[in-house]
């Protein structure tokens, strides 16, 4: 499977959330990446469910809704008919995981579930074959803009052995950082998801921006073909 591409509306203009998601609309994009985060969880404040139900008027692409929250289980049912398509929840914030999981499953969705930094891998080793999908965070939940924590790498690749030892066909996101810079070198490690948000949004063209990721994705893939 092709990398899919993830631009995070956190790190968009606020102010134009509409057209920010319509020019998405035909551009290289996969899903549109949706963080939540209550101050709580995380020390921050972003959007909520009336914002995602404002942005799944407009999307064209599946919305990924990451929740850095507190009790996520609380609001599952709420996100899914606000346009949610993927839902991830925290390690960290799900005492039941197992539980949340299957809850996530049941509403229709993809069950996603996110490893903060510190967070080793194995922590997912009994759950790993219930998972759609597994977000790893490449930096410190909360915050827009921060710098790629290289640790990931190698975090990467021991997920993806995690993975297939456990037959798990879950899709690695990486969330936080992400550029031309180490997007390469994320798929080589494993990855199938690339959530880039200001590097995109910060860029003087999204669309364009966006183009350029795929396009190295692209030769990439087409390089790994020609070497097997």
């Amino acid at each position: 499977m092709a990398p899919l591409l993830a631009p995070s509306l956190l790190a968009a203009d606020f102010g134009n959330l509409q057209s920010e998601t319509e020019r998405l609309a035909g551009s290289a994009a996969d899903w549109l990446h949706f963080d939540v985060m209550d101050g709580r969880f995380v020390p921050n404040i972003s959007f909520g469910i009336p914002v995602l139900q404002a942005v799944h008027r407009h999307a064209q692409q599946p919305i990924d809704v990451h929740l850095m929250i507190e009790e996520p289980q609380h609001f599952l049912s709420a996100f899914r008919d606000a346009g949610a398509a993927n839902i991830t929840v925290h390690y960290e914030a799900c005492p039941h995981l197992h539980r949340v999981v299957q809850q996530i499953k049941q509403l229709g969705c993809r069950a996603g579930v996110a490893l903060n930094p510190h967070t080793p891998v194995w922590v997912l080793e009994d759950i790993a074959a219930d998972l759609d999908l597994v977000c790893v965070m490449s930096v410190n939940p909360g915050f827009g803009g921060q710098s790629f924590i290289p640790n990931t790498l190698r975090k990467v690749a021991a997920l993806k052995e995690l993975l297939v030892d456990s037959g798990s066909a879950a899709l690695i996101e990486i969330d936080g950082g992400v550029s031309l810079d180490n997007a390469a070198a994320l798929v080589e490690a494993g990855a199938d998801v690339l959530v880039a948000g200001s590097f995109v949004f910060n860029s003087p063209d999204p669309v364009a921006t966006l183009a350029q990721m795929r396009h190295q994705l692209s030769a990439l893939a087409a390089d790994t073909e020609d070497y097997n």
